[in-house]
Order: C-alpha cells, then sequence, then structure tokens
C-alpha cells in the first residue's frame, strides 16, 4: 500500500524515469552498456520511490500511540504538558498517524528556518501543528521539517474526527514529529532511543 495523495503516482512517476534513463543513455552511449547503466539507475529510483512511499497495514496499539516511526529523541515533562520527539531518518516509513481518539479542531503552520531536526533550536524550523480535542485533553502533534524535509504534507482539516492510528499526514524525506500531552492525564511509557513504530508503538499510558 502507498501513502495517500503521494505514493501512488509517485511510484509511476519513478518507473516512467527509468524508461527514460534507459532509453536516453542508450541514445547518447554507443555502447550497450549505456542502456544497461540507464536501467539499473531506473530501476533503483523506482524501488526507492516505492520503499519511500510505504504505508504498511499496522495493528492499532493501546494507550497513547506513537505518531511517528522512528527513534525517541526526547522525553520531557513540564507541569502542565509531557514531550515526546521522535526523530525519522530517510529510510522510515513517512505516513504519521493519530496518537489518540480525536478531533483536529485546527492545523496551522508556523516557524521559519530548515535546522538539523535532531538539534533542540529545531523546534523553530518550518512545522505544522495539528490541535487536538480528545478524552485526555488537548492534545498537539507537531510535524517538523529538517535539512532535507521539504514538504509537509496534510491528509485531514480542521474539523477531521479521526480513531487513533488513522493516517493524519506525512513529511517528506523524514525529520521529527513531536507529541505533547496533558501532563496531568499521562505518564510516558518509552525512553530516549527506543525505536517507535506509528499506530502501534505505546508512548503514554493513562495515569490511574
Amino acid at each position: 500500500m502507498f501513502a495517500p495523495r503521494s505514493g501512488g503516482p509517485l511510484a509511476a512517476f519513478g518507473a516512467f524515469l527509468a524508461l527514460v534513463a534507459g532509453l536516453e543513455l542508450l541514445r547518447v552511449a554507443p555502447f550497450w552498456w549505456g542502456l544497461v547503466a540507464g536501467w539499473v539507475a531506473g530501476v533503483a529510483l523506482w524501488l526507492f520511490l516505492l520503499n519511500f512511499f510505504r504505508d504498511p497495514h499496522r495493528r492499532i496499539g493501546d494507550g497513547v500511540v506513537s505518531a511517528a516511526d522512528g527513534r525517541v529523541r526526547e522525553v520531557r515533562a513540564s507541569e502542565t504538558e509531557l514531550l515526546i520527539s521522535v526523530f525519522m531518518n530517510v529510510a522510515d516509513v513517512h505516513v504519521n498517524r493519530a496518537p489518540t481518539d480525536g478531533t483536529f479542531v485546527r492545523v496551522h503552520d508556523g516557524g521559519a528556518g530548515r535546522r538539523p531536526a535532531y538539534r533542540s533550536d529545531a523546534d523553530q524550523n518550518v512545522s505544522r501543528t495539528y490541535e487536538m480535542a480528545t478524552p485526555l485533553g488537548p492534545v498537539r502533534v507537531v510535524q517538523i521539517t529538517g535539512i532535507l524535509a521539504r514538504r509537509l504534507v496534510s491528509f485531514v482539516r480542521s474539523g477531521a474526527t479521526v480513531r487513533k492510528g488513522d493516517r493524519f499526514g506525512m513529511i517528506i524525506l523524514g525529520s521529527r514529529v513531536d507529541v505533547f500531552l496533558p501532563a496531568q492525564r499521562v505518564e510516558p511509557a518509552v525512553h530516549v532511543g527506543d525505536r517507535v513504530l506509528a499506530g502501534v508503538t505505546t508512548i503514554a499510558r493513562e495515569r490511574p
């Protein structure tokens, strides 16, 4: 399965590029290796796009689930919010999923610049914030760009109601997703360095 709105067309485009690369190199190269090199390059691009835009079926986990695939880069609690930040690399699935049931009451963009997403000052990068009304209280999910990430994709609009694990967007070429939860209602279930899967891994549990 491919990511909505992006994967299918781009994978098909990659297949077209494989054909064009092979024919073009055959035209300019006097030997058969030009055709071979062109096909290898084109097929490699096609396989990269197939892998990049994959969107596997997931069995939704318990509690509050991760919004992104990747590694936990920060777990921090204040008096009001619990932050769980996940860094995504190029090899991860890039589709983001809702951490809990709720309604997106506001979706808005902000920030400037494209600092490395693993740095603390990347908080100021170009970002998209999804504010949710949930049974736990207000929840925020923030997609943050990095050096390579150039496009934030939304599958939902303000007012959309989702179930836990539903797809709401993706970040092209990785980067970072921060989830802010009500600190009084939940406690963390992951640690820095843990590997997580969107929609599957429990990142927080409701307090007794």
